[in-house]
């Protein structure tokens, strides 16, 4: 008697589940993670003990009030908009570009109000720009 031999079945392992519990730990734990807040940083300035610069002969100085007006050589502005500030720098330094430009703020004085002064002075070609401070014995 001739017995008909059973075919032997491979045996294999379906990867297939195995995979999708992978993806869905994979997601999550990138839901599940907290990430850093960089907002909460603490951020502690340098302080400088440099010598102060040699003193220029007339220098522009403009002067940043609390609330964000400009003055130029002890004379304010009509208002605070850097049409009005790049006009009058035109007017007082002609066609000098290479004349100081110190620019004295207030520590109070936001911050957008001596970047439009720093961008005004750089478009129009100023490269001696040097912004005052006070130094920590002073206070």
């Amino acid at each position: 008697m001739k017995f008909r031999r059973q075919r032997a079945e491979e045996d294999a392992v379906n990867l297939t589940p195995l995979i999708d519990v992978v993806f869905l730990l994979l997601i999550f734990f990138m839901v599940s993670t907290t990430f850093t807040k960089e907002t909460h940083l603490t951020v502690t300035l340098p302080e400088s003990n440099g010598a102060p610069q040699p003193q220029v002969q007339d220098p522009l100085i403009v002067v940043i009030g609390a609330d964000g007006s400009y003055g130029i050589n002890g004379k304010g502005l009509v208002n605070n908009q850097a049409s009005t500030l790049r006009t009058a720098l035109e007017q007082i330094a002609g066609d000098d570009r290479s004349a100081a430009l110190i620019l004295t703020a207030d520590a109070k004085t936001p911050h957008q109000a001596v970047v439009t002064a720093m961008d005004v002075a750089g478009q129009m070609g100023f490269v001696n720009l040097s912004i005052t401070t006070q130094s920590a014995e002073a206070e």
